[in-house]
């Protein structure tokens, strides 16, 4: 099963990489299959590639989904 998350970008490290964050946790993923994120976009994360920018109410509303689910803890750190 293979599983993509929407996680905010929270920096740019450079043209092709960024941090995003989901529920307290950060990574470096890269950003080589996507243009034009910003820090405070969503993306759609897959083994650490970006692959899609998300509309921020999709992403919030997917999160919900996934929390209420228990995919993720909402209340992290």
């Amino acid at each position: 099963m293979c599983l993509a998350i929407p996680a905010r970008v929270v920096e740019r490290i450079d043209d092709e990489r960024a941090v995003v964050e989901l529920a307290g946790v950060r990574k470096t993923i890269s950003l080589a299959l996507v243009e034009d994120v910003a820090v405070g976009d969503y993306v759609v994360v897959h083994v650490g590639f970006a692959l899609a920018r998300l509309d921020t109410a999709e992403a919030q509303a997917t999160l919900a989904l996934m929390a209420e689910a228990g995919l993720i803890d909402t209340h992290a750190p």
